[in-house]
């Protein structure tokens, strides 16, 4: 994990910059109306995973090009169904409150899972996903057994680069806002800019501006849970990780831990982490000492998560007071 080799990361084909000429908000905010009450029984503590589930298509062929080779797939409703059904049973073996998906194709695709989990005796109440909108784009998601209470999407917002000009997160950098037993958590769904025919300032960029947005929630809600999860395509000690964590302001929840316990991706044999979980030191939640873990298939290390080609990562966290 950590080693400085190049990770094979996800395969994409370029995607398009939205218009530089359209109106660029800093955050297109919806807010919902939820009546928890306070004094919500339960412990204070909250478990959260991120997990990319691999390439979730749904059986319509969006780009025009789902022959062999592409991109986008399009499969059959049956093939659907079945990695509906693995997807939803690696979730299940993940056991948290709030799941951080990436590389979920559709609303389409995040309803059928969401329903068969619900099928299977887990309800998420909540389930928000984060289209940006191009044709076959693999998207984040967030899933949560709690009520939500607003949703951010900072997709089009113009990101610094290191040596000038602008770019925007490569997939939407999503916020969600939650209502857990009387107490605020704020989760951010990530998916950083793969490595795959790279573009390390892209990513370096999105890192700085995860960590302006995280801390900045912080400040606007100090007795909160802030979490970052995602797969950011980098690993400890990277610049991305490092410009992420920079002032401390962001901390991660493997910090410490041997590179063994931590690797999520295999590339060439090499296991590195590249899925991570961070919350905002500034806010009220902190991790909990000892749960961060990593969750495969086998025991070997050398094996994703329900057939995807990454483990997923959970850790509980202490909620706000």
């Amino acid at each position: 994990m950590l080693v400085a080799v190049l990770v094979g990361g996800c395969r994409e084909p370029p995607r398009p910059e939205p218009d530089a000429l359209a109106p660029a908000p800093d955050a297109l905010e919806e807010r919902v109306e939820v009546r928890v009450p306070e004094d919500a029984p339960g412990a204070p503590t909250v478990r959260v995973a991120t997990y990319n589930v691999h390439r979730y298509f749904d059986a319509v062929c969006d780009s025009g090009r789902c022959a062999a080779g592409d991109f986008e797939e399009a499969p059959t409703e049956e093939a659907f169904t079945q990695q509906t059904d693995r997807i939803a049973r690696a979730v299940l073996r993940l056991d948290s409150d709030v799941v951080l998906l990436q590389e979920v194709e559709t609303r389409g695709c995040l309803d059928a899972l969401q329903a068969r989990l619900g099928a299977l005796g887990a309800a998420y109440e909540t389930a928000v996903h984060g289209e940006i909108g191009t044709p076959g784009s693999v998207d984040v998601a967030v899933l949560a057994r709690w009520p939500r209470v607003a949703t951010r999407l900072h997709r089009r917002t113009r990101l610094p680069l290191p040596d000038g000009g602008t770019t925007t997160f490569a997939r939407e950098f999503l916020e969600v806002e939650l209502r857990v037993r009387g107490r605020t958590v704020v989760v951010f769904a990530a998916h950083f800019r793969s490595m795959v025919g790279d573009d390390p300032a892209r990513r370096l960029a999105e890192a700085v501006a995860a960590r302006e947005l995280v801390t900045a929630s912080a400040r606007r809600a100090p007795d909160a849970l802030v979490v970052l999860g995602g797969d950011l395509n980098d690993t400890p000690g990277s610049p991305t990780l490092d410009a992420l964590e920079a002032g401390g302001g962001v901390v991660r929840v493997t910090r410490g831990l041997a590179p063994a316990a931590v690797a999520t991706y295999q590339y060439f044999g090499v296991g590195q982490a590249l899925d991570h979980l961070h919350f905002a030191a500034d806010a009220a939640g902190r991790d909990v000492p000892g749960t961060a873990a990593v969750v495969r298939d086998r025991l070997d290390g050398r094996a994703g998560l329900g057939d995807s080609d990454h483990a997923a990562l959970r850790a509980e966290f202490t909620l706000g007071p």
